[in-house]
């Protein structure tokens, strides 16, 4: 097991899967990290040096990524509801926010706006 950033990862999970699990870090963050730090495509978690695996904390210790983005998310929302402003009003209301149909078809965003927008 290799523990980055408060996560115990197993030793045959791929580097690309194991940085793509971490909220915020998508595919294009993970190949510009690979890169910089010479990690091969299909290197696997186990084969890295611990020097690699420290660089790697290092560099995903200064992106803005889990707790932190979820909360700046959350913030934003509860500005634009507390301004007023149309887009919080929609969020508020559970309802599709950026221009889509609401005649039918609605249940996504639904969901999409429960999950924990309300100050």
């Amino acid at each position: 097991m290799v523990f980055i950033l408060g996560f115990n990862f197993p030793e045959s999970r791929l580097v690309k899967s194991a940085l793509q699990s971490f909220y915020g870090v998508g595919p294009q963050h993970t190949q510009r990290l690979m890169a910089k730090l010479y990690i091969h495509d299909t290197a696997r978690v186990g084969t890295l040096a611990d020097k690699q695996v420290l660089d790697l904390t290092a560099e995903l210790s200064s992106m803005t990524i889990e707790n932190d983005l979820r909360r700046k998310v959350q913030d934003n929302i509860k500005r634009l509801r507390d301004m007023g402003a149309y887009r919080g009003r929609r969020h508020a209301m559970q309802m599709p926010v950026r221009g889509q149909r609401t005649r039918t078809q609605t249940a996504t965003a639904g969901k999409l706006n429960r999950v924990e927008r309300f100050g």
